[in-house]
């Protein structure tokens, strides 16, 4: 009976394939929603939601696996940044400056609207660059469609992404991951506390998102720390998935005696099946799918069934996404053995070191 520890190969297994599927359903249930502003659901949860909770998990996962393959903050932080950073920035920038005078043409405005506005292309891409995004729209130019006038609504998840990459950052670096690494599941453990209490109309403290997002990555960390202790067997997996239908027929949130589950069967899966990925979309596809649905909004495809919009908008989506994976993620993801973390780590050192 192999653990999770000794199923989970780390060149070989599907989570890439698992991230770009949760990609997919994100895109879908926005296409959705830019459509007729409609969302499809299991239960009470629409498919969306499903995937944004099992990016988070395999985030807390592979995230909490590579600290304790790299073992120093400086580079941990470094290899975060890489990740989303280039790709986030570039994608600012397309958005504000391509996307955006482009949708006002389409709509017979002057493209320099998106510059003179309010607020500007300028301001998109300047005030929103720290990852928490302070606008969604450039200068109103999207305001009639059914999605509003927000040109990449996908971006909001980011900031508590990082937040999380920041919370085993900082546990790591303190040795709690490896001295007291009851401390993950506890707090999983308090979050799940909580969504029971929401669940039952009752007042929490935290918003809702957080909860939520803390909690399956906080499960996927968990996963990681207590992998040597997981077993991996299809009656478990069978299992998971009876409970986790259960909690969706029972329960508006499935979290309440879903959340564990679903997390098994996403790291059964992951490790299990094998798919080799010739490249790695899932990012790109994520932030890009929304600005380009809310552009064929205002073309003849919006005139077609949902049916049709709907998949051809997906498929559009992927050639951004390897615009984004060869020319910015993979040679910014080539810099990862980059001395440049431990050399600003020890010039910061050096200065914050009291005076002899």
């Amino acid at each position: 009976m192999p653990s999770l520890e000794e199923r989970f190969d780390p060149r070989r297994n599907g989570f890439d394939a698992l991230r770009l599927l949760f990609a997919v359903l994100v895109a879908v249930d926005h296409g959705m929603s830019a459509y007729d502003g409609s969302h499809p659901r299991i239960g009470q949860s629409g498919v969306g939601d499903f995937a944004l909770d099992g990016f988070f998990l395999l985030s807390g996962f592979l995230v909490t696996l590579s600290w304790f393959r790299l073992s120093s903050f400086p580079r941990f932080a470094w290899h975060r940044f890489l990740r989303i950073m280039p790709g986030f920035w570039v994608c600012l920038l397309v958005v504000a400056f391509v996307a955006a005078p482009v949708a006002a043409a389409m709509q017979g405005m002057s493209p320099m609207v998106a510059f003179t506005g309010t607020p500007s292309a300028f301001d998109y891409v300047i005030e929103n660059a720290g990852l928490l995004i302070v606008h969604f729209d450039i200068a109103g130019i999207l305001a009639d469609l059914p999605k509003g006038d927000s040109f990449n609504g996908s971006l909001w998840t980011l900031a508590f992404e990082a937040f999380c990459y920041a919370v085993v950052g900082v546990l790591g670096g303190f040795g709690l991951l490896r001295r007291r690494p009851v401390l993950v599941p506890a707090a999983a453990g308090v979050l799940l506390v909580l969504t029971a209490l929401q669940e039952a109309g009752l007042p929490v403290l935290l918003d809702h998102r957080i909860i939520r997002l803390s909690l399956m990555f906080l499960l996927g960390a968990t996963a990681c720390l207590y992998a040597d202790r997981i077993p991996m067997r299809g009656d478990l997996a069978a299992a998971a998935a009876g409970l986790f239908g259960l909690s969706i027929a029972l329960f508006d949130d499935y979290r309440v005696l879903g959340a564990v589950p679903f997390t098994y069967l996403c790291l059964w899966a992951g490790t299990g099946f094998t798919w080799r990925m010739p490249a790695d979309l899932s990012y790109g596809l994520y932030i890009y799918h929304w600005p380009l649905q809310q552009l064929l909004m205002l073309t003849a495809l919006a005139a077609a069934p949902a049916a049709v919009y709907v998949p051809v908008s997906v498929a559009l989506a992927l050639l951004p996404a390897a615009a984004s994976w060869y020319l910015v993620e993979r040679p910014a993801l080539r810099r990862k053995d980059s001395p440049l973390p431990d050399r600003l780590a020890a010039r910061l050192a050096t200065t914050l070191a009291p005076a002899r």
